[in-house]
């Protein structure tokens, strides 16, 4: 049996038996991170810190909401909203947070495209990180349905429709996704299911495995510079803190990010009490009807782009499934687009790249402002134009680009 000695405090008595201080030595401690960096690191953290906002307000909203379909609608619309003190508050946070916690994801991605965060070396921290936005945009769907309004409704009679689009199982696939055959009570009990206990689970283990990615090869920086991390933590440590090229993940790190953080708060709780109007379509303040069809019906912003590219081909439906695979999947492969795995440098060092980032992220805004506008028109064309333009982009531009600046640079 192992002998403890007397501990002189609670953190003595917890180190003897958890190993909490060199828990902490190789978690935080003595986890180097480049000083070259900015502030855009520290998207990290705040997803991390809204998931757990998400959590706790999705918790009280929990105490209150009623899956069923004669109850769900009032019981956020009136119950919630109305009869729990604060209980509008917390559903404030709950929908603003569902919507800024896609800002700082796509933020987050951007960053490491940039940046060149996917390449060799580092794939399972991207590939890891598109799981991440994968389970997210699930979570999304499945609490997007839980108000029940119109837009509830609708957007889950379309998007349950597409998997009737998998040759074989699609029907069969509907139905068992639905719990009937059609959009009803066994399927907002199938969501609500998944939003509150299965797919929260996914993410904290999917969040874990993406952390763990993250320490192998450790943080990327500004430069795509390769830093031998064990020489600059003997620099640091030796007191040569100003000619090391690291820092350690606590204090130094830890205190940019808090700082960073508080600033996004400012801004959250900002839309919060002011601006919460945007995260709450006003289409679903009205109660679910599956004899009235909106005139038009889209999804939350943060898959506007996806289902232009979905929409796009409106006068094929096949050829607008098969982008929208495309689109879905994109987060997945694209570290293996990039022809130039090995040259880790940020896009604008990458003389043709640096044209496919910004033309990339142009049309990827282009595509979710005309997601939200009627498919009619020149609006129909427009959204063709971005579709094609997108898929281009993705599928031949930048494996082109990457290709021409590696043979380029091995000469």
């Amino acid at each position: 049996m192992a002998h403890f000695e007397k501990a002189n405090s609670v953190g003595e008595w917890l180190d003897q038996r958890l190993a909490t201080k060199e828990l902490a030595r190789v978690i935080a401690l003595e986890y180097w991170i480049p000083k070259n960096i900015n502030f855009l690191w520290s998207f990290g953290m705040i997803l991390a810190t809204m998931f757990m906002i998400l959590t706790i307000s999705g918790m009280f909203l929990l105490m209150y909401y009623k899956p069923d379909t004669q109850l769900a609608f009032y019981s956020v619309n009136y119950t919630i909203m109305q009869e729990v003190g604060f209980g509008w508050l917390f559903r404030h946070i709950h929908a603003v947070g569902a919507s800024i916690v896609f800002l700082a994801i796509y933020i987050h991605m951007f960053t490491g495209i940039y940046y060149g965060s996917y390449k060799k070396g580092r794939e399972m921290i991207w590939i890891t990180g598109a799981l991440l936005l994968a389970t997210f945009s699930a979570e999304g769907f499945s609490g997007y349905m839980l108000p029940w309004g119109q837009m509830s409704f609708w957007a889950a009679q379309v998007i349950t429709n597409l998997f009737g689009a998998i040759p074989v199982i699609g029907p069969d696939l509907v139905v068992w996704i639905r719990g009937n055959f059609v959009v009803e009570d066994a399927t907002l009990t199938r969501f609500f299911a998944l939003h509150v206990l299965v797919i929260p689970l996914i993410i904290m283990g999917v969040l874990g495995a993406h952390m763990y990615a993250l320490r192998i090869p450790h943080v990327n920086n500004q430069d795509g510079e390769d830093i031998d991390y064990e020489a600059e933590a003997r620099k640091f440590k030796a007191g040569d803190r100003s000619r090391s090229k690291v820092m350690p993940f606590w204090p130094t790190f830890m205190a940019e990010d808090i700082f960073t953080l508080a600033v996004f708060l400012v801004f959250f709780f900002y839309l919060v009490f002011y601006h919460f109007g945007f995260a709450m379509d006003p289409i679903n303040f009205i109660p679910a009807n599956s004899m009235k069809t909106p005139p038009h019906i889209y999804p939350e912003w943060y898959f506007l782009w996806s289902y232009e590219v979905l929409r796009g081909f409106f006068f094929n439906a096949n050829m607008g499934l098969a982008a929208f695979g495309i689109a879905n999947a994109f987060p997945f492969i694209f570290p293996f687009l990039d022809r130039d795995t090995n040259h880790v440098a940020p896009m604008h060092k990458r003389p043709l790249m640096k044209y496919w980032f910004w033309a990339f992220l142009f049309v990827m805004i282009g595509l979710t402002v005309w997601g939200k506008l009627p498919p009619t028109g020149a609006n129909a064309w427009v959204g063709f134009v971005l579709s094609v333009s997108w898929l281009t982009l993705v599928l031949i531009i930048m494996p082109l680009f990457s290709t021409i600046e590696k043979k380029r640079r091995e000469g």
